[in-house]
């Protein structure tokens, strides 16, 4: 198999308690973690108080050089 740079996702494992800041796109801004779950994640704005439940969108992003792409899983 040929080798290439590949961008690898990842979830992010959120937890309650966490303080983030979301670069850019419509949720962008800094949010406080109040509850997760397998599917979503509650966010609540720590300027408004204005809570969210929203399906889980944070994702580690990080890119591999040489890496095996397609993988053959």
């Amino acid at each position: 198999m040929a080798k290439h740079a590949v961008i690898l996702f990842k979830p992010y494992p959120m937890a309650v308690g966490q303080k983030i800041h979301i670069a850019g796109g419509p949720r962008g801004g800094d949010w406080e973690v109040i509850g997760v779950s397998e599917r979503k994640v509650k966010l609540r704005c720590p300027v408004s108080f204005r809570e969210f439940e929203w399906d889980r969108f944070c994702y580690f992003a990080e890119e591999q050089q040489d890496r095996e792409w397609p993988q053959n899983d």
